[in-house]
């Protein structure tokens, strides 16, 4: 987990849906009515673990803090066909910008825009009571559904900012202070490194454009290897659409330190050395400074160097229109940057698969392997009824093309039993 003072971007969490309530098996029991017919009702439906992008939320903190997340199980079903009540979800406020990868590190989901929501662990569905069980061919089932088991797995969440602009630099380089000119960021500020132990953001406009500005603390040489603080924050650059090399004039070589910046940048990652990139040569104000503005812009990408004073304010303005016009040619250029969710939806597979295991069959679905789990198989009419829905789903079929002949074992999720056949059961 990735923790300066209270700011986390990466967090490592266990999420579980509520299990579903079962299914009641009951029947009508009123004087003069002997047979009366099924009247177990259903079970709720447990609720389901939902990350949701929250204004206001800036950190993966509280998840840092708590990792480990629960839904509510649904309540179980009764006689005279009273349901029972759905789990309560349990929706969890994350920043924007918030990564989602499986335990795999597969990417699951990406979420940017305010309100986007992912269901991280999905509640299980609720038995049926042996009421909804009656059909025309079995008009009295003596049995009802167990409710499915909430899906649980780790996660792993990480924080990329949303920024337009990333403002990179060595530390004390003044990066703090001109996203305070910059913006109406107010950012801690003092004469000493490393002031800046958590990424800032500030709002900046000009040229009749917004853009979000990201003062990220300073990098040091050998950071991408991970001395200093930069390599924890690094990552924040990914989504910035323009970077800013702030150079100190006044203690620094301009060509060593843009050296030492890009080669940092370069090695994280060699793609963020393509973004338009700008040049600010900050604290001109001082004599020294000033006298190394032309080395500065001489070591700069032509057109891109500003001289300005974070603490007069003289360039700023001008350093903002030139980042204004680079972010809008971007925004431009790469409108996809602006698609706000991105989810897998992952598709429960309906084949059928047989494998041998132990001189026993091994019977590999997930739709088998639930129903298994959702009837209690000493009851003669429970199993009768999954024997029939093993045949719809095709399992029969699968164990005969895979060899199984009667009186085999066959596996199916916990449970082993004899294969018979419908034609000789």
């Amino acid at each position: 987990m990735a923790r300066t003072g209270d700011f986390v971007d990466e967090v490592r969490v266990n999420v579980r849906g509520g299990d579903g309530g079962h299914g009641a098996s009951s029947f009508l029991r009123e004087k003069f009515r002997p047979k009366g017919g099924p009247n177990g009702g259903n079970g709720g439906d447990g609720g389901s673990v939902i990350l949701r992008v929250t204004q206001g939320v800036a950190t993966l903190s509280e998840l840092g803090h708590h990792p480990h997340q629960r839904a509510d199980r649904g309540v179980h079903g009764q006689g005279s066909n009273r349901h029972g009540a759905a789990g309560a979800d349990r929706v969890i406020p994350v920043p924007a910008g918030t990564l989602v990868r499986d335990a795999d590190g597969e990417m699951l989901a990406d979420l940017t825009d305010e309100g986007a929501s992912f269901v991280a662990a999905r509640g299980g569905r609720g038995g049926r009571g042996n009421a909804s069980l009656a059909s025309a061919r079995r008009r009295a089932p003596a049995f009802a559904e167990r409710g499915e088991t909430g899906e649980e797995r780790w996660l792993q969440l990480e924080l990329r900012l949303l920024a337009d602009v990333g403002l990179v630099g060595l530390p004390n380089a003044g990066k703090s202070s001109l996203i305070a000119k910059l913006s109406a960021a107010r950012p801690k500020v003092a004469a000493y490194p490393f002031t800046t132990l958590t990424p800032n953001l500030g709002v900046a406009e000009a040229g009749g454009n917004r853009f979000v500005v990201a003062d990220v603390p300073g990098l040091v040489e050998g950071a991408a290897g991970g001395r200093g603080l930069g390599l924890a924050f690094l990552r924040h650059l990914k989504r910035c659409r323009v970077l800013c090399y702030v150079v100190d004039l006044a203690e620094e070589s301009p060509a060593d330190t843009l050296r030492i910046l890009r080669g940092e940048i370069a090695a994280y990652d060699r793609d963020l050395v393509e973004r338009p990139a700008l040049v600010a040569g900050n604290k001109v104000d001082l004599p020294e400074a000033r006298e190394r503005t032309p080395e500065a812009e001489k070591a700069a990408p032509p057109g891109s160097f500003h001289p300005v004073s974070a603490l007069t304010g003289e360039g700023v303005d001008a350093l903002a229109d030139s980042l204004a016009a680079a972010v809008e040619r971007e925004r431009t250029a790469r409108p996809a940057d602006e698609a706000p969710v991105m989810l897998r939806i992952r598709p429960e597979s309906a084949a059928v698969e047989v494998r041998r295991e132990n001189g026993a069959y091994r019977v590999v679905s997930s739709r088998a392997e639930q129903l298994i789990a959702r009837y209690d198989l000493t009851n003669p009419d429970a199993i009768r009824y999954v024997q029939e829905r093993l045949v719809s789903l095709g399992v029969e079929d699968a164990l005969s093309r895979a060899g199984a002949r009667e009186g085999d074992e066959v596996r199916i999720g916990e449970q082993a039993f004899d294969f018979t056949p419908e034609g000789s059961a």
